[in-house]
């Protein structure tokens, strides 16, 4: 994503990505790969975070797109630690990252590309967290939390399609994949809401169950079709140079996958949950696949930076 930190950027899209293909793996059943996945995105979150503070403490001003995607990532992160069983150290992480949520909700967004639905995703990253700890500590207000910030991070979503410019699509170096994204966060949300229910708290009445349940199939299938739209962009518009904004295409198609497991989950429908586990394995190989592009990448930059120096000598 842009920015003028491309350190923090970086290690900050990274955790994100990495911390919901996480989230991903565990509910497919894959623990092992899953606590892999997150023991990777706690230290990518930790770099992005002191990059930050490098930053701010330098310049004296926020990087707001890598700070809203490393607050998206703790939240993901405590997600994580939540199905591994750690409550404390996810509740610790919900509080941090609402904290840093309030600070930049009112930040000023960066120009018309695909960063301005970070706000959205950072806000429905805590409803899912929420959402997540209220399902496992049995606490009914915090659900009720989590159902605002997921209502409010559909506005959120509203107003930055409001200022998204069509053309990043064409143009876009990866972070276009975000407006999927926000989406299928959105339904991941829902999912997690609708899960957090039980005869224990009695969260939803018929007519809210009704509504949530609508509101979030409709986001999972705008995402799905959202998904199919930016590749059929990717195939008229390729884009051949690898660039950090590509890391938000891997969240995209992550936390797409993530959300049709939980929907199937939450619904109880098992062809979905085939589909999500298909979409899961797609977004491991893109996860993959940016990986070892930006290897390729890094180490094209420091042969060319040899030649420079010895072109100097």
């Amino acid at each position: 994503m842009p920015g003028p930190s491309p350190f923090a950027a970086w290690w900050a899209t990274y955790a994100l990505a990495t911390g919901i293909v996480s989230a991903g793996l565990d509910s497919a059943g894959y623990a092992v790969l899953s606590h892999i996945a997150l023991a990777l995105a706690c230290a990518a979150c930790l770099a992005a975070a002191a990059g930050l503070v490098q930053r701010t403490h330098g310049e004296g001003r926020v990087e707001t797109p890598a700070a809203l995607t490393t607050v998206a990532a703790t939240a993901v992160l405590g997600t994580g630690f939540s199905a591994a069983g750690q409550q404390p150290l996810a509740e610790a992480l919900l509080a941090l990252a609402m904290v840093l949520w309030a600070v930049l909700l009112t930040a000023e967004a960066e120009g018309r590309r695909g960063t301005v639905f970070l706000r959205c995703v950072a806000t429905q990253g805590l409803a899912v967290l929420g959402a997540t700890l209220a399902a496992a500590d049995a606490v009914a207000w915090l659900a009720h939390a989590a159902l605002v910030l997921f209502w409010l991070g559909l506005a959120l979503y509203c107003f930055a399609l409001f200022r998204f410019q069509p053309r990043q699509v064409e143009e876009g170096r990866g972070d276009h994949w975000l407006a999927a994204g926000a989406l299928a966060a959105s339904a991941l949300a829902g999912a997690k809401l609708l899960g957090a229910d039980s005869a224990r708290l009695y969260l939803w009445n018929e007519e809210n169950f009704d509504t949530l349940r609508t509101t979030t199939v409709t986001l999972l299938v705008l995402a799905l079709i959202a998904c199919v739209a930016l590749l059929l962009a990717e195939l008229f518009w390729p884009r051949h140079r690898y660039d950090v904004r590509r890391w938000a295409t891997v969240f995209a198609a992550a936390v797409t996958a993530a959300a049709t497991l939980a929907v199937a989950a939450a619904l109880d429908v098992p062809w979905l949950d085939v589909a999500g586990e298909v979409l899961l394995w797609i977004a491991v190989a893109a996860w993959l696949g940016c990986t070892a592009w930006a290897l390729a990448s890094a180490r094209a930059a420091a042969r060319r930076s040899r030649v420079r120096s010895r072109a100097r000598r």
